[in-house]
């Protein structure tokens, strides 16, 4: 018996679910003019915001992109990118990522929980003088505040939310993301105890507010699974495939679910969705099935069937090898030896 209340699961929140600032690159840096930050791990998203000043981001493989304060761009992996004062900036570029941890080395004042509270450290980029968070210039005019957060991607079900986004997205200032920019500039000039986990979600916080705004601009195209949540039918109908993926679902019980006809439901998913309610589930079951199938090593090909919904491992390793392309025992072997 399926639940009379739709429960608050959303393809967004699954998709984004993988997706956490838990160990990743967090930085702060206020950097004077000239600078070139060359961020080299190639991560699969990279979120930078200036809190003052301004500067560039110029994609490996694009034109570059203007970043004013309180604005925010998202640039997504594997290529690279660099941070820039100005475009052709006489800079000498400075590789970030793993070793961009310390002053000496960029200026980047946060990672997995690394602190140095004020002081001159000497080595600040633009010959900082230590006046605050990460160094300043001489009279804090020409100054600009950065903040990074690179965020690894971890598993299939986040891959499905990277493959909607473009290589460089933006969002302006004055959206939802405005409050959360307040409390990492006064959350980056202090230093106390529980701090790294604080930025952490704040970072969360924030990518989640860049998103929705980008999928909601003027003129948008978001993808077809993010405009259909909208729709009273269609998105009742995806929360509860996303809340109960391993239900016995049939169209005619989300069609009784949602309060409509059968007929009504299946036109108005393939239109708002561009495949049926049953091909999106057996495609979301396979996503989830591919990532337990790396998580629980331990599970046999029948348990990650059911988990997913299959009572016949048989029709799970068919339904999968369509899908995938590869049938479970070979996806397993691939994906862990990769």
């Amino acid at each position: 018996m399926y639940a009379s209340k739709i429960a608050e699961v959303d393809a967004f929140s699954d998709l984004i679910r993988g997706v956490r600032a838990h160990g990743s690159l967090f930085g702060s840096s206020t950097l004077s003019p000239p600078w070139a930050l060359h961020f080299v791990d190639g991560a699969p998203l990279t979120l930078c915001t200036v809190l003052t000043g301004a500067g560039w981001i110029v994609p490996e493989h694009g034109p570059p992109e203007p970043l004013r304060a309180r604005e925010t761009i998202v640039v997504r992996g594997p290529a690279t990118f660099t941070f820039v004062d100005e475009v052709g900036t006489r800079a000498e570029p400075i590789a970030c990522g793993e070793h961009c941890a310390t002053p000496e080395q960029g200026g980047t004042r946060h990672r997995r929980g690394w602190n140095d509270p004020g002081g001159d450290t000497g080595h600040g980029l633009g010959g900082g003088t230590g006046d605050g968070p990460g160094g300043n210039s001489d009279d804090g005019r020409d100054a600009t505040t950065l903040i990074v957060g690179a965020y690894p991607v971890r598993g299939e079900i986040s891959r499905r939310l990277l493959d909607a986004l473009p290589v460089v997205l933006r969002v302006d200032e004055g959206g939802t993301g405005d409050p959360v920019l307040d409390h990492l500039a006064a959350e980056v000039a202090i230093d106390t105890p529980g701090q790294q986990v604080v930025l952490d979600r704040l970072l969360d916080w924030m990518l989640v507010c860049t998103l929705r705004e980008w999928f909601d601009r003027p003129g948008g195209e978001p993808p077809a699974w993010w405009a259909a949540q909208r729709d009273p039918v269609v998105g009742d109908a995806l929360r509860l495939l996303h809340a109960e993926p391993a239900a016995p679902w049939t169209v005619a019980a989300l069609a009784e679910q949602t309060g409509v006809s059968r007929s009504t439901l299946a036109k108005r998913f393939a239109d708002l969705v561009g495949e049926p309610p049953l091909t999106y589930l057996t495609r979301w079951r396979m996503t989830l099935a591919a990532d337990l199938l790396v998580e629980r090593k331990a599970a046999t090909i029948a348990d990650i069937a059911r988990t997913v919904g299959y009572s016949d491992p048989f029709g799970f390793s068919a339904a999968f090898k369509r899908v995938r392309g590869a049938n479970p025992s070979e996806f397993r072997r691939t994906a862990t030896t990769s």
